[in-house]
């Protein structure tokens, strides 16, 4: 690394290493097993007020392993799809495919069948586990695929016998959450454990650079496509994370709220690789829409040390009171990704907690995620995404001409090279070709540098909007509108206009239902310049969001007007 182009590294805290090893284990289920001999009697997962430990875990995972191995016939490099929420089956499911060299393609619980049909199709998926409430879909469109056995789980399937017959009659007898599907056509979860106990699993050679991922993302551009991560490129953004956290943490005796789905790649390395590395006891919560759920049980569980979460669920967090109902004593590491933390959400949060500030931490699915990380030592909000993590190179180029920005206060796109970018995207080489700039990763950001080698994000180049040959960032809007006392939520398009091209456009969630398009607009001339001013206010009751959170701004232009 040529040191006058780390300008980072000046501003890392002097226990944080500016390189790792990549190589802390030789591929993930020997991660999987050092963890759980570390931490045996720990309790590894809570869901639903069950408890399992790390021998729980590895009792599971090396049945269902075998299970997969010698009735399956599951082989090295074989495709098996995951289709479920943050349930204790999700962890046994994919450190079950890995042991047995598989490759793990998650899929979002919550797409349409049409949505569903795709992943599997393009992925070539042989296996799938999939939650009961959706099997019946999956049966539907089972023709259609490349699957030859459909696993099914249902949410009591590994909480305890008293508890997990009950949850599972009150979701199929009261919710009517699951349909009716034939039962001769899958297997059913816990059959797969029972029907192993007589058999041995061979061991799978499973080099560092063999694909453990097929992650399905939209990219910086098109369709979804399967970013190949591989083991390599896991282990070493854990022990990245772990380079930039772990002078903060204590390896077995942190417990980490899960409320991010563990689909989602964010919470899949941080909340399930990366914990699982440190010992934590992981609190999941399957649903955290329900509110008033999360908060019982994070009350009954008080000991939560790390957070992760995405601006809309601490946004939540101060809106419920979460710190005045719930006293969380040990927290000590709360971590923002996802989408960009708002500068007056995370102001409330500060405040809320009692001074715990929100470290946000940046990255892309091509990454495994982790780029970059707000140091542990930072005491607030500064409205950057930190530092680059170890071992990992960073650089902003001029859009039009690929020149090298390294000027502070400078506008460009920003890249990546680092041993957690992926290999490229499964079985398509011209949008791999198209996301490399010379072995750089192109992230599709607009960013800047900073004062000490910081980088912060200005806006994707896609949703940069143009008003009379101005540029305009619809993060710089939001942040300010955030900070607004009577806004809870808040989300910035450009609309297209006869008169400049496209002008600004601001949905409000309001918080105080009298805050009128006046005050707004007084608001924002305080901080904005003419030709940042919303030309149109929204009122609206919700905004669209993914998954994890992110306001979907491509939604709100889907129904935008010509005016």
């Amino acid at each position: 690394m040529e040191l006058n182009r780390t300008p980072w590294f000046e501003s890392y805290p002097h226990d944080v290493p500016h390189t790792i090893n990549p190589k802390l284990y030789d591929n993930l289920p020997a991660l999987f097993d050092d963890c759980c001999q570390k931490y045996g009697k720990r309790n590894a997962f809570i869901s639903l007020n069950c408890s399992v430990t790390y021998n729980d875990i590895y009792e599971k995972t090396c049945a269902l392993a075998t299970y997969l191995q010698k009735v399956l016939k599951a082989k090295k490099g074989d495709r098996m799809a995951v289709i479920l929420p943050n349930v204790i089956q999700y962890p046994i499911s994919v450190f079950a495919a890995l042991k047995c060299g598989m490759q793990v393609v998650n899929i979002n619980p919550l797409y349409t069948s049409h949505e569903i049909l795709g992943v599997l199709r393009d992925s070539g998926a042989r296996i799938v586990i999939c939650l009961e409430s959706i099997t019946s879909e999956v049966l539907k469109i089972h023709d259609q695929t490349y699957l030859d056995h459909i696993i099914s789980c249902s949410v009591g399937d590994c909480l305890s016998p008293l508890k997990g017959t009950f949850v599972n009659f009150y979701l199929r007898h009261f919710t009517h959450m699951v349909p009716k599907y034939d039962k001769d056509k899958v297997i059913m979860f816990n059959t797969c454990l029972k029907e192993a106990e007589d058999r041995t699993f061979d061991k799978v050679d499973i080099d560092f650079d063999d694909i453990a991922f097929l992650q399905y993302t939209g990219g910086t551009t098109g369709k979804p496509k399967g970013a190949m991560l591989s083991h390599g490129n896991i282990i070493s953004n854990v022990a990245q994370a772990d380079g930039m956290y772990s002078p903060r943490l204590h390896k077995g005796e942190e417990a980490i709220l899960t409320a991010l789905p563990l689909y989602h790649v964010f919470a899949m390395t941080i909340n399930l690789m990366y914990a699982f590395y440190i010992g934590c006891t992981n609190l999941l919560i399957i649903d955290p829409r329900k509110f008033d759920d999360l908060i019982a049980q994070v009350k009954k569980n008080p000991d939560i040390s790390i957070i992760t979460g995405v601006n809309t669920l601490f946004n939540a967090f101060v809106n419920y009171n979460l710190f005045d109902k719930v006293k969380l004593s040990r927290l000590r590491l709360v971590v923002g990704g996802g989408t960009a933390v708002q500068s007056g959400v995370a102001q409330r949060f500060l405040k809320a907690s009692g001074g715990i500030p929100i470290l946000e931490g940046y990255g892309l699915t091509e990454c495994s995620p982790l780029c970059c990380v707000v140091p542990y030592t930072q005491t607030e909000y500064n409205g950057t995404i930190g530092l680059p993590t170890p071992s990992t190179l960073a650089r902003i180029v001029n859009i039009e001409t690929g020149e090298e920005i390294w000027d502070k206060g400078v506008p460009g796109e920003l890249e990546f090279k680092g041993p957690q970018v992926m290999k490229g995207y499964f079985e398509n080489s011209k949008e791999t070709e198209n996301v490399f700039d010379d072995g750089w990763l192109r992230t599709g950001d607009i960013a800047q540098w900073c004062d000490g080698g910081y980088l912060k994000i200005i806006d994707r180049i896609k949703d940069m909007i143009l008003v009379s040959g101005f540029n305009v960032f619809p993060t710089e809007i939001e942040n300010v509108v955030s900070r607004f006392d009577k806004v809870l939520e808040c989300a910035v398009i450009g609309v297209p206009s006869k008169t400049t091209g496209e002008s600004i456009k601001l949905y409000i969630i309001r918080r105080d239902p009298t805050l009128t398009r006046d005050e707004v607009l007084a608001y924002c001339k305080k901080y904005l310049t003419g030709y940042k001013l919303p030309k149109h206010i929204e009122f609206v009751e919700t905004l669209p969001k993914s998954p994890v959170g992110k306001v979907l701004r491509r939604y709100l232009k889907q129904n935008r007007l010509k005016v």
